[in-house]
């Protein structure tokens, strides 16, 4: 392990994976090489302004993932929903960033049109096809005619393969429990109690998986799956949930899954040996992309596996087919290097 003022560098070996895809990917940095480059984050007020366009393409990433949190509009009125969107869209740097660079993602509460919303959000059907619009999804694809965002997308090059699953943790999520204790907002439920997914979503997760000939599979989870113990929106309000994705996750015999997760205005690495043959699951964080959690003082976390960074940052993560690695970073506002760390996976 070396460490450098702000850049960690963690050179770790695991289990899990083999390889993946495209063919013109730059390397997001000088100091590694990238078959593959994914830029992702969350948190982005579209008022606020945005300082990471032009960096972020310069990093020459294949796609761009929303984890959630695009624009913020707590609504029930789709005009100003809608309204909100095109400010964001009509962003000088952002406008430009979409002529060269993909775009897909999912959305979490605050694009979904209410704060830590779920199931009961009366205009979800009509704010659902805002968002697909937002992302210029065409009209025939599925989701415009199915309830919920959750969708999955591979990439392929040179014969290898990355399966990105998108998932929607706001349109079926049933309530949480609120907790009475001070600076926590929620507590777990009642195991077995509520869901995240929703019976359908679960059933195409459970199915992208097992029937995945992916070198790697990516979940995208809005709200951090792992980091559940800080009393805020995460997997860990459902227990009984978190054990269901990991007996899918194992069973299914997946390569490479790792989770990518946003929503806390401050990125980290968290890492949790699942199953009988202690499966590594990472889930690397990024939030806030406009906003962040400047004055965070410390919160628990038993799977921290990198230090907390509470400045406004984005991700890379880029893959390498011939070491059957990826390497995640965290860059912050003026080019800054914030975090690295390469994982070096194997079958």
């Amino acid at each position: 392990m070396k460490i450098y003022p702000f850049i960690l560098v963690l050179w770790l070996l695991s289990s899990t994976c083999q390889s993946y895809v495209p063919k013109h990917s730059a390397p997001s940095s000088d100091s590694f090489h990238a078959d593959f480059t994914l830029a992702f984050g969350s948190g982005n007020n579209q008022r606020k302004p945005n300082p990471f366009w032009k960096d972020i393409e310069k990093r020459k990433p294949n796609v761009w993932i929303w984890e959630g949190d695009a624009i913020y509009s707590d609504t029930e009125n789709m005009d100003t929903l809608a309204k909100n969107y095109t400010i964001q869209k009509n962003k000088k740097d952002y406008r430009e960033f979409l002529r060269h660079v993909p775009v897909i993602g999912t959305w979490d509460d605050h694009d979904y049109g209410v704060n830590d919303g779920g199931y009961e959000y009366p205009q979800k059907k009509a704010s659902q096809q805002l968002f697909l619009d937002f992302l210029d999804v065409p009209k025939e694809d599925i989701r415009r005619h199915r309830e919920g965002v959750y969708y999955s997308k591979d990439y392929v090059v040179e014969g290898h393969k990355i399966k990105i699953l998108l998932l929607d943790t706001r349109y079926f999520r049933t309530p949480l429990t609120k907790d009475s204790r001070p600076h926590r907002r929620y507590q777990p439920n009642e195991y077995g109690e509520g869901t995240m997914l929703g019976k359908a979503q679960w059933q195409w997760l459970q199915d992208e998986l097992e029937h995945s000939d992916a070198d790697f599979n990516v979940i995208m989870s809005s709200i951090q799956v792992l980091s559940g113990e800080h009393g805020f929106e995460a997997w860990g309000t459902m227990p009984h949930e978190i054990d269901q994705l990991e007996k899918i996750i194992v069973q299914s015999k997946a390569k490479g899954v790792f989770i990518l997760s946003g929503d806390r205005h401050v990125s980290e690495v968290s890492r949790k040996n699942i199953g009988d043959r202690f499966y590594p699951l990472y889930d690397f964080t990024s939030s806030g992309l406009t906003h962040s959690y400047s004055r965070f003082s410390g919160e628990p976390n038993m799977f921290r596996f990198s230090p907390v960074v509470f400045q406004k940052s984005y991700g890379i993560v880029g893959f390498d087919f011939s070491k059957h690695s990826i390497t995640f970073e965290m860059w912050g506002v003026g080019n800054q290097l914030l975090q690295k760390m390469e994982v070096q996976l194997t079958h």
